[in-house]
């Protein structure tokens, strides 16, 4: 994967991706919803993260929970970052990958927090477990960019995210051995974090379950392995061709791109 060291201003080639569009759009409608209709206090108790002991504890809130949030300023935090942080992830990766990224983090964060905060009675509510997965994402495949902090002071992502998770494991660990009752789900953030990190480390691997157990069950036909070494040929050779095709609007921006070069990434981001 390619490191950029050249400042960050989100964008890419699709200002605002498809998933990123699509999720935004779902959050804003769920707040809408929440706050503004009869049914807020219904759509409150069955869709907030309430612990597993609870009574109020039903199967669909580690997925339901990432559209709930606790006000106007939790919704726009973390739709901002958000966009700001996922949409070159999924300019790069495709919106397929990126989907199954960002739920991924958010149920694994909200599980991670259900062990975490036994013996609580609060729920939790929020997307910021994924989220904060889309940061570690973004800090392990632009680990060079600067971000600016407070639009001011130049940081690399790779520090910015590390100092992220470190204030949210002291956060998280303070919260829980002096009874602080923070409201803030600091275990569901680390949660994110360790997730999007076994992901992609095992992605970077070409690590893939399915694939492994379907190779220990059929043994594949030399013809089919043949046709199959010529097909990751392929795809290696289109993958060096977005990398040239990124790295171009990198240096140049994108309006330097040809239009079999637009082509080429629109065609990415749909696969």
């Amino acid at each position: 994967m390619n490191q950029y060291s050249q400042p960050y201003r989100p964008g890419g080639f699709q200002l605002m991706p498809p998933a990123i569009k699509a999720i935004i759009i779902a959050n804003i409608a769920v707040f809408l919803l929440q706050y503004f209709t009869p049914l807020g206090n219904f759509i409150f108790i069955q869709g907030s993260l309430w612990p597993a002991a609870s009574e109020n504890f039903r199967i669909w809130q580690p997925f339901t929970y990432m559209f709930m949030h606790g006000g106007t300023t939790h919704l726009f935090f973390n739709m901002f970052a958000l966009w700001m942080f996922g949409a070159e992830i999924e300019n790069y990766w495709g919106t397929k990958e990126f989907t199954w990224y960002y739920f991924i983090c958010g149920v694994g964060a909200a599980l991670i927090n259900l062990v975490a905060t036994m013996g609580t009675l609060s729920p939790t509510v929020g997307a910021s477990g994924a989220i904060y997965g889309v940061l570690l994402a973004f800090g392990m495949m632009f680990p060079g960019r600067y971000i600016f902090l407070y639009f001011l002071f130049p940081i690399k992502a790779k520090y910015f995210i590390a100092g992220f998770a470190l204030i949210e494991f002291m956060s998280g660990l303070g919260s829980r051995t002096m009874g602080s009752g923070s409201n803030i789900a600091h275990f569901a953030h680390l949660g994110g974090m360790l997730i999007g990190f076994i992901y992609i480390t095992l992605k970077r691997r070409d690590f893939n379950p399915l694939e492994q157990m379907k190779k220990m069950l059929d043994r594949p036909k030399k013809r089919v392995a043949t046709i199959h070494s010529i097909g990751k040929e392929d795809n290696g050779l289109r993958e060096q061709e977005i990398d040239r095709i990124l790295d171009k609007i990198s240096r140049s921006g994108y309006s330097s791109l040809s239009k079999n070069e637009r082509e080429t990434l629109l065609k990415a981001g749909k696969k």
